[in-house]
């Protein structure tokens, strides 16, 4: 399976980050392709609305940035995992503009779907989601449980679903194996 890991830890060096990078070797020793992308280390500007990636360049981001590599390895996965700590409630505002700077992977015209307004698909599949959160001791269940649900809605747009929230205080062997066994 084809697993790309999107790594919002801003703190290169943290915790977190070091949990997300042993899941990837996990996931690779037991035969997966990753695919691990730290955001910190990409020049992602941020969506400006300007919708370029829809009418000037469509399918990419018309600023250049590095949401190519990101659009990239999520349409090439089989499985994304967005990680991310969660800081005030919510993943990092880095994972959230790596996300944002999706949208290119996506038709602008909308579709009816499951009673909902959804952009039309631009690609015949997309990646099931995970996620990978860093719950901190200002974090509770309710605030994982209000984050996958946010996800989700995410996914819906990618017609996609989240399949897996994982929490990273257990070892990272597991967290892989649920990953893994999700998808």
């Amino acid at each position: 399976m084809r697993i790309a890991i999107l790594n919002g830890d801003p703190d290169s060096d943290s915790e977190f980050g070091k949990c997300v990078h042993s899941v990837a070797r996990c996931l690779a020793a037991s035969g997966h392709e990753v695919t691990t992308l730290d955001l910190v280390e990409l020049d992602l500007k941020g969506c400006c609305g300007c919708w370029g990636c829809w009418v000037k360049t469509p399918g990419e981001c018309a600023r250049r940035d590095g949401s190519a590599e990101v659009c990239r390895a999520a349409i090439s996965a089989d499985l994304l995992v967005l990680a991310s700590p969660i800081t005030m409630g919510f993943t990092s505002a880095l994972l959230k503009r790596a996300a944002d700077q999706m949208i290119p992977l996506l038709h602008p015209y909308i579709t009816l779907r499951g009673g909902e307004m959804h952009h039309r698909p631009r690609y015949g599949k997309y990646p099931a989601l995970g996620l990978l959160l860093g719950a901190g001791a200002d974090c509770d269940a309710e605030d994982v449980e209000i984050t996958t649900a946010i996800w989700e809605r995410t996914a819906r747009n990618f017609v996609s679903r989240v399949v897996c929230t994982a929490v990273a205080n257990r070892p990272a062997e597991e967290i892989a194996n649920d990953f893994a066994s999700a998808a």
